[in-house]
């Protein structure tokens, strides 16, 4: 089984908002076997024009295990949150 990422780009709009996805997402992504790998904080670009805000990645142990996750009935009602709070690119892939 080989260990999925995902990567997500967030540009926060409503600051409350989010506050409070981000604090109530921790414990639904542990529940899929998921954990955060960067959430935030300094960016630093080193080559290219990749327009990044808010960079966040996330381990799951397989890409099936992501998408379960991203599909629950437990994550619905966070994602709607997030969603009304930010502009989101969001990616699945597999590890290495």
């Amino acid at each position: 089984m080989t260990v999925a990422y995902m990567i997500a780009n967030i540009e926060v709009r409503d600051a409350a908002g989010f506050d409070d996805y981000r604090q109530k997402v921790t414990a639904v992504v542990e529940q899929f076997g998921g954990r955060f790998l960067v959430r935030g904080g300094d960016i630093r670009h080193l080559e290219g024009k990749l327009p990044l805000d808010r960079l966040v990645v996330l381990e799951f142990p397989s890409m099936e295990a992501a998408q379960r996750f991203y599909d629950s009935k437990e994550y619905a009602p966070l994602l709607k949150l997030r969603l009304a709070s930010t502009n989101s690119d969001l990616v699945l892939v597999p590890g290495c």
